[in-house]
């Protein structure tokens, strides 16, 4: 009796630290409270809100070009805001691309209790794409960063105004991502791959969603025939590496890999700063139309 009363506290002791430390970090992290503007880079730029098909609302920021070739729209990561990615906004605009940079749910601005690290994020982006097919765009491009690429690979096959795909360092399963960032803290590997199902199952329970349901993997195949451009980071902590070789392998053509093996997660563009941006908007020039 006494060595089940301590089995059965060592399992609750378990499930409290899988929650407190893989489920509540999942779903709701520190966020960023960058508080940088597209003013402050001197861009022109509206303030704009959209519903989502559950009734978030979302903000965002729509930056046009002077002279619009294409829209492009911009997925930031977990935890984050746009604000960072307004970096990559004028080398845009110069070369003639719209953008749109939005809050994911409970991010920035936007409505919102939970993450979901994808699953009701692609609501999100569905809910952007029906607002800029208001204003009047058919066509556009993604870019998306971390879990911006994962919802950018499990969406795109679903949204038929999406006309090319960037994806920089998302990955292909979220068990898989969690329990690399398990080894990463030192449980064992053959737990930590029960520790990663563990923590998405409770995360999925939490939300009332089966969130492996949109792991990349299952979708990115359905991007085909649109072209998707993979980005990878050879020494990324949180992605592992294998994961692009995968989404690659699963993917329909066109498709390409771009991996930078001296770069840390979302850090190729500063390992490749010129190159990065040249291979991004070459890709949208190149397949996306006015």
């Amino acid at each position: 009796m006494a060595y089940t009363l301590v089995i059965l506290a060592l399992i609750l002791a378990l499930a409290v630290a899988i929650y407190r430390f893989g489920v509540r970090e999942l779903i709701a992290p520190r966020f960023d409270r960058t508080t940088t503007t597209p003013a402050d880079l001197c861009l022109p730029y509206e303030d704009v809100w959209f519903t989502t098909s559950d009734g978030l609302r979302l903000h965002g920021w729509y930056v046009p070009a002077e002279r619009p070739r294409g829209t492009v729209i911009f997925l930031h990561g977990h935890g984050g805001t746009p604000a960072p990615d307004l970096i990559y906004v004028p080398a845009f605009r110069e070369r003639g691309f719209n953008v749109l940079l939005f809050d994911f749910r409970a991010h920035g601005q936007s409505e919102g209790r939970f993450t979901s690290i994808g699953y009701f994020e692609r609501r999100d982006l569905a809910a952007a794409v029906r607002y800029l097919e208001e204003r009047g765009v058919r066509q556009v491009g993604l870019l998306g960063f971390s879990m911006g690429a994962v919802v950018a690979m499990a969406a795109a096959g679903d949204l038929p105004n999406v006309a090319a795909v960037v994806a920089d360092c998302g990955f292909a399963e979220l068990q898989s991502v969690v329990a690399f960032g398990a080894r990463a803290r030192g449980i064992p590997p053959f737990l930590a791959g029960i520790v990663g199902w563990l923590v998405v199952l409770l995360a999925s329970l939490r939300l009332g969603a089966p969130l492996w349901t949109a792991n990349p993997i299952r979708h990115v195949g359905r991007i085909s025939p649109r072209p998707l451009l993979l980005i990878q980071a050879g020494r990324d902590a949180y992605v592992p590496t294998r994961d692009g070789l995968r989404l690659y392998a699963t993917a329909g053509e066109p498709k390409e890999l771009w991996s930078v093996p001296e770069a840390e997660h979302r850090a190729v563009d500063k390992v490749c700063k010129e190159e990065y941006m040249e291979r991004v908007l070459g890709f949208f020039e190149r397949w996306l139309e006015s």
